[in-house]
């Protein structure tokens, strides 16, 4: 399909119900998400070394004795902001209590998210998602770079309402310490 023919059948807002949709309907598995703002974001589908890293996470976690219905993978979680709701897909992400069934969950009880950076994300994820995912006060945001560390940054909400990134280290060694030694 053309660029002009995308065009064409754009809404003139696009809605979190339109982005959803756009997510259920993609057969290359893209992965579709929009800002407070209204800007449309699409990833390309993740690749096997961020589904590695994913389930690496994941396992730890679960592992540690986090329930699975808490410790979810790419689950939408709605983005309030002045301007209106955004939908983000979080890699990972830790919740209080299972949220309720449904594609954009609130954020009320997320504990943690994760985004495991990708070719051509790394401003989204470290610049965009960090102010988006501090107003909507998640308490903690970690990002994983693809260097040959796989170099994990662990942020933690400040009582301004910001991010302070609290540790920087290798995948590896945060897998070899405690869950509860860095989540809340």
């Amino acid at each position: 399909m053309s660029a002009e023919a995308v065009g064409m059948h754009m809404p003139a807002v696009v809605t979190l119900d339109d982005v959803a949709a756009m997510n259920a309907a993609d057969p290359n598995g893209h992965r579709y998400e929009t800002s407070p703002e209204g800007v449309l974001s699409v990833m390309p589908p993740p690749d096997s070394e961020h589904a590695m890293i994913a389930s690496r996470l994941f396992a730890w976690l679960i592992v540690a004795g986090w329930p699975a219905e808490q410790v979810l993978q790419a689950v939408g979680v709605r983005i309030s902001g002045p301007d209106g709701d955004g939908g983000r897909i979080p890699d990972v992400s830790v919740w209080r209590k299972p949220p309720s069934r449904s594609v954009w969950a609130t954020v009320t009880d997320v504990v943690l998210v994760v985004e495991i950076v990708s070719p051509g994300s790394e401003a989204m994820d470290s610049v965009t998602k960090v102010r988006e995912y501090a107003s909507a006060g998640i308490p903690q945001y970690w990002v994983v770079d693809r260097d040959a560390a796989q170099t994990v940054t662990l942020h933690r909400l400040n009582g301004d309402g910001t991010y302070e990134a609290q540790a920087r280290m290798p995948l590896a060694w945060l897998l070899q310490t405690a869950p509860a030694d860095h989540l809340d």
